[in-house]
């Protein structure tokens, strides 16, 4: 199964089911007024954490979600019934982003489901709007749309450590030793071509161990399969630091060592400050003891333990684990990112846009206006008496007023124009 970690996705809220225009109608019961229901409302769309999943392999080719509308309310003042929510699973770890800013919006590494969009209200039945002098309200209140939202889907995978270090250098090979993880392990440059998970068990408690693949020089700039992989770094509390110190493939260990943390700084300045444990692999194959003074110095002037092992022979695995167990505990916990994004505010009171046209008519737009327009039945003479007194209580015919409009001149309303008269 490919390992996929990113992923872009439009997700709708259900709308709200239309509010219903309906009469009372009984044997013996004479005008038995309006009994119009209410809709239901839409589903919204959740997201919860899947500890099954490791992949965003399911947003590979679907792209967009959708979740119920609210029914329609129906006369007896029946509601509708409400739509079902949507429920989107997703690997832990995932961070949801607002893809137009790039800013989080949640990080999913707990198991509390979140509401990425709610689902629109019900609109009321027409038994709502009756009243002493407008006893027949021949119009009802529709739906409010859901909301919707285009976001990006990018996981980081929770290990307190990650194992890094060139490819081919026995990384793998030690998390099946230490772990039940069972990666592809073979002989040639990138066998692993996705990140590993695996619970290590000691004595002391267990952690997760992460095996990040694909890092090599130029990683930072998407060389190879380090662009991809490098972001999973981010969250582990400590790095062991995996090198051939037997040097198989006529590589210079110090060499490797600065390669390394120079794409870890470049991608991301926090990670030249994380702790680090070097683990000098391939021991069993090291001809000369003295081609590790170098290591140790330069691990030395780093401040980074440094320990002699085998993952093969298990050689130094044991004391490894010791160091890793004895440091975890006092390093801060997995980072957990805080929320950036911040909706923008639908503002219900802002002035309309009044402009007059060349023909001489009045132009008003509002989103509180067009919202509310969608309410009203205008071929009923009590809806728009209805319309016309709320236009005035809003203020504005007041505005118009001021701005110079004149009786007989026209006002254009989405569509709908009338000539004002005081």
């Amino acid at each position: 199964m490919a390992f996929i970690d990113k992923a872009r996705i439009t997700v709708q809220a259900g709308n709200g089911g239309n509010g219903a225009v309906a009469f009372h109608r009984e044997k013996y019961v004479a005008a038995g007024g309006p009994d119009g229901g209410d809709g239901g409302k839409g589903g919204s769309v959740v997201l919860r954490v899947d500890a099954n999943l490791s992949t965003l392999m399911d947003f590979r080719y679907r792209k967009k979600y959708v979740a119920e509308n609210g029914a329609d309310g129906q006369g007896g003042r029946k509601s509708g019934r409400d739509g079902a929510d949507l429920l989107i699973r997703v690997p832990r770890g995932t961070l949801v982003r607002d893809a137009e800013s790039g800013q989080i919006m949640k990080d999913l590494s707990d198991d509390a489901p979140w509401t990425l969009c709610r689902g629109g209200r019900g609109g009321w039945g027409n038994a709502h709007f009756a009243t002493p002098t407008r006893q027949a309200p021949r119009f009802a209140k529709s739906g409010l749309p859901g909301e919707s939202h285009e976001v990006i889907l990018e996981l980081k995978l929770l290990a307190d450590v990650g194992l890094i270090g060139f490819p081919n250098v026995g990384k793998s090979t030690l998390l099946s030793v230490v772990s039940k993880a069972r990666p592809k392990i073979a002989n040639y440059h990138f066998t692993t071509l996705s990140p590993n998970l695996g619970v290590v068990e000691t004595d002391g408690g267990g952690f997760v161990m992460a095996d990040i693949p694909g890092l090599i020089e130029g990683a930072s700039e998407g060389v190879g399969l380090g662009h991809d992989f490098l972001r999973h770094v981010d969250r582990c509390r400590l790095l062991v630091h995996v090198i051939d110190a037997a040097g198989s493939e006529g590589r210079d260990p110090v060499a490797d060592f600065e390669a390394i943390n120079a794409e870890l700084s470049r991608y991301s300045p926090a990670l030249a400050t994380r702790p680090q444990i070097i683990a000098a692999n391939k021991a069993d194959l090291l001809q000369d003891a003295s081609a590790l003074d170098a290591l140790r110095a330069k691990a030395q002037e780093c401040g980074f333990p440094l320990y002699l092992i085998s993952a093969a022979t298990h050689q130094g695995v044991r004391e490894l684990l010791r160091e890793i167990t004895r440091t975890l505990p006092t390093l801060p916990p997995v980072t957990v990112y805080e929320p950036e994004y911040v909706p923008p505010v639908q503002d219900a009171d802002a002035e309309p846009v009044i402009q007059r046209r060349d023909d001489g008519a009045w132009t008003v737009e509002s989103a509180w206006l067009e919202r509310f327009m969608g309410n009203i039945n205008f071929a009923d003479y009590e809806s728009r008496m209805y319309f016309d007194r709320a236009l005035r209580e809003a203020g504005l015919f007041d505005r118009l007023e001021a701005l110079g409009i004149a009786d007989g001149d026209t006002v254009s309303l989405y569509g709908f124009e009338f000539e004002y008269w005081k």
